[in-house]
């Protein structure tokens, strides 16, 4: 039985009991919601791939409540601690190499001598990881491959019955995942784009930096098929078929819109924050229309539209 509880001091309390107790809770970030384990439980994280249907081999991201935790958890080069303390806490993941008195189990780091660290900037996650006292592995909450979750109702609609609690913390302030940058190489890569930029992160370290698209899988949120609705996707359409739904960006495609199944703008003002709080919003909405296709308008490919377009590429793929 799944409740749904609003946030407050009794909620998390709860949540973190049942988190001691190997169970899962799903939790508002101001990313997406993930679902929660206690990442240094196997049996707990076990619990995480068996309800989302995710590869063993992907990695999950152990929450940290502050840069203390994290460094017990892993080895910061100078750059990387760097990026920390101007990033965290955020949307920003740090993929380092494992410390000796590493806690993440070998599970939830998918056997790699790496650990996926983040401290959330969310209240309620806070409070939560410092009630565990534990780092919470929470990829994100929903089914593996599917569109993750903003709010409490697209948790409940994947995982109802899979998960023990889920605290209502309202839709999330962003609506997309974590940047991702490893720091497991002399040069930092950037595994996955997210909230922070590409340009934000050169621009602050004053250094290029290398993309992650000839690495093998070592952090989330990097397999080929990933985020994906059921629908087939067109990306770059520039026009609407009888037999397609679409999700515009700045109204390139409202000269079609009365050929169209249904249809939504991302951001008619052509705002990329706003286009990425509602990806996955609209991509639900989509599925929930029935259509068996949409047509997805050209997004840019600077700033939060390379992160945009990255998970637009993973829902499209084969499934």
């Amino acid at each position: 039985m799944t409740i749904i509880a609003a946030i407050d001091p009794e909620s998390i309390i709860n949540a973190a009991g049942i988190l001691k107790e190997g169970r899962l809770v799903a939790l508002p970030t101001e990313t997406v919601y993930g679902l929660g384990a206690d990442a240094t439980n196997a049996t707990a994280v076990a619990a995480i791939y068996t309800a989302k249907g995710r590869p063993s081999f992907n990695p999950l991201i152990a929450h940290v409540s502050d840069l203390s935790q994290a460094t017990k958890e892993a080895y910061f080069s100078e750059i990387a601690l760097k990026l920390a303390e101007k990033f965290w806490p955020g949307p920003l993941t740090i993929v380092a190499p494992v410390s000796s008195k590493c806690s993440v189990c070998d599970l939830a780091r998918a056997g790699l001598d790496s650990v996926a660290l983040r401290i959330p900037a969310d209240l309620t996650a806070q409070k939560l990881i410092s009630t565990l006292g534990r780092p919470i592995a929470a990829p994100s909450a929903n089914r593996s491959g599917h569109i993750s979750s903003v709010t409490a109702a697209h948790v409940g609609s994947d995982l109802f019955g899979k998960v023990d609690l889920i605290l209502d913390g309202g839709p999330t302030k962003f609506g997309l995942e974590s940047t991702i940058v490893s720091f497991c190489q002399p040069e930092p890569i950037l595994l996955r784009a997210g909230m922070v930029t590409r340009e934000t992160i050169e621009s602050f370290l004053n250094q290029r930096i290398k993309s992650a698209a000839d690495y093998k899988i070592i952090a989330p949120g990097m397999t080929a098929s990933h985020y994906a609705p059921l629908a087939t996707l067109r990306l770059n359409a520039l026009d609407i078929t009888e037999d397609e739904a679409a999700i515009d960006f700045g109204g390139q495609l409202i000269q079609f819109q009365k050929h169209s199944l249904w249809m939504r703008d991302l951001s008619p003002t052509q705002n990329l924050t706003e286009a990425a709080a509602n990806l996955f919003t609209y991509l639900r909405e989509a599925d929930r229309s029935g259509t068996k296709k949409i047509a997805i308008a050209p997004i840019p490919t600077f700033g939060l539209g390379e992160a945009i377009q990255d998970r637009l590429i993973r829902a499209s793929a084969s499934k």
